[in-house]
């Protein structure tokens, strides 16, 4: 009997402590393995597995968010520079034209200089007049989030309108509204003579609407070899400068969604953020594999848009729609490739579509299909008569910044405006490399440095129809003789 008893309770204590304790499944994932009580269709999530997924989704959700505010950072960074580093005020100009200025912009033109003003519409609209005679400048205005405004290429005065401001009764003005607060103007100023372009830039006034009875032009500055740096920031300073931007602008209808990832990570309109130490590790890994993917997106593009031709290496590095919109989505990866890269965005600069403005052609890779290294000798055999009705140039930027290439010579492009030597059948043989050539090969020349990867942009300004039909073909970079 006493046998019967203990056997009974043995039973009893098997029987609650199966039901205390349900058999767990684990299911192995690539995020790693996922236990659940009851298994995995009929249980729930163990608290440690719960952890871990809610980790992981802050963690994707950052990166992704990281991917979507490439473009925003782009032009915040950009103009927090203008304002923190150079000292710009609110509708300044920053009137940018030799090699050191030029050193912090995301693959700035060498060739031409640039009229740069920033300006703020918060506390109302304001004016930019531009100067005669029409031609002599290309530019537009475009809103925080890169998407052209307006063509202001065109002499006379416009009138810019923030979000919810009403539009004034303005004759004789072009008016225009903005979807954010923060507007761009990106100016060059066309002609060769400096002096013509220093009447030009004189002529360029940026003022409040209020003011216009009596404009007082907030006239323009130039840095003067001041350092700057326009590309996108790293770690969790990248994050800090989302927040600032998300509090100065409107939340577009498009990026409810993100705003709904960004919140639990303490990034939210109308509150301060203050990221926790699990939320300041989860944006800081989430900066370098975001960025780790941007550089994917962009250096080994999987997108349509950038297709030149099969048998070469280059392509077309504006992958975005001046619009950022297709059919049925809106452009991410497009948006994402373009603007990691390079800044603004409008209808003149896809010229392999329109016949007009300017073409960007990029490549990461030489003929061989090895990424272009600082420290190797390489040749472009640029064929005659390039198809560009204004001029054409090559430029080399740096990878870790898309800044123009740093070297003691302070040489990053080559260009037809320029004293170069020609092959007798009229083609152009550049060279970039860390070793200079000899001879008159030395005016083709664009020093790189070892231990720095590098890429160019093949610029054609005006483009003719030879490019538009490609009888006329840019060949690849090749490795130089050795």
């Amino acid at each position: 009997m006493k046998v019967a008893a203990r056997s009974s309770s043995a039973l009893a204590l098997l029987l609650a402590f199966s039901l205390a304790a349900p058999a767990q499944e684990t299911v192995d994932t690539r995020i790693g393995p996922l236990s659940f009580t009851h298994g995995f269709t009929t249980g729930y999530p163990t608290d440690e597995t719960i952890a871990k997924l809610y980790e992981e989704m802050d963690f994707q959700r950052a990166v992704q968010a990281y991917i979507w505010s490439i473009p925003l950072m782009g032009m915040a960074q950009w103009r927090r520079a203008h304002e923190d580093e150079l000292g710009a005020e609110n509708g300044q100009i920053v009137f940018v034209e030799s090699y050191a200025d030029k050193i912090g912009g995301l693959t700035f033109n060498a060739t031409t200089p640039y009229v740069l003003p920033f300006i703020d519409l918060a506390d109302g609209p304001w004016v930019v007049e531009m100067p005669e005679p029409q031609g002599s400048v290309r530019g537009a205005a475009h809103d925080m989030w890169q998407i052209g405004i307006t063509q202001i290429t065109e002499p006379g005065k416009y009138v810019f309108v923030g979000p919810g401001q009403d539009a004034p009764e303005a004759e004789g003005y072009k008016v225009f509204s903005s979807p954010t607060n923060g507007v761009l103007m990106g100016i060059r100023l066309m002609p060769e003579d400096r002096d013509e372009r220093m009447a030009l830039l004189e002529q360029i006034k940026v003022y409040p609407w209020s003011e216009r009875d009596d404009p007082k032009p907030r006239g323009y500055i130039t840095p003067y070899g001041k350092p700057w740096m326009g590309a996108q920031p790293v770690g969790l300073e990248y994050w800090e400068l989302l927040n600032d931007t998300i509090q100065r602008e409107p939340v577009f209808e498009r990026d409810r969604f993100f705003m709904a990832m960004l919140q639990p990570l303490g990034i939210e309109k109308g509150k301060p953020f203050t990221p926790g130490w699990r939320e300041q590790r989860i944006l800081m890994e989430a900066a370098v594999v975001g960025e780790a993917m941007a550089k994917a997106n962009d250096f080994s593009k999987r997108v349509e848009t950038s297709h030149y031709r099969d048998d070469v290496q280059w392509e077309y590095a504006t992958t975005a729609n001046p619009d950022q919109r297709d059919e049925n989505y809106d452009h991410l990866d497009e948006r994402a490739a373009w603007f990691y890269e390079a800044v603004t965005n409008d209808v003149a600069m896809h010229g392999q579509k329109t016949g007009k403005g300017q073409v960007y052609m990029a490549t990461y890779k030489d003929a061989d299909g090895d990424w272009l290294d600082g420290g190797t000798d390489y040749v472009l055999r640029v064929p005659p008569d390039v198809p560009a009705e204004a001029f054409w140039s090559l430029t080399v930027y740096e990878v870790s910044t898309r800044t123009l290439v740093r070297n003691d010579y302070e040489i990053a492009d080559r260009s037809s405006r320029m004293d170069l030597a020609y092959n007798d059948d009229g083609s152009v043989t550049l060279h970039i490399g860390p070793n200079e050539p000899a001879g008159d090969a030395r005016k083709n020349w664009i020093p790189t440095e070892p231990g720095r990867a590098w890429f160019p942009y093949f610029r054609l300004y005006s483009p003719t129809k030879a490019f538009l039909d490609q009888t006329w073909v840019l060949p690849d970079i090749e490795k130089a003789d050795e």
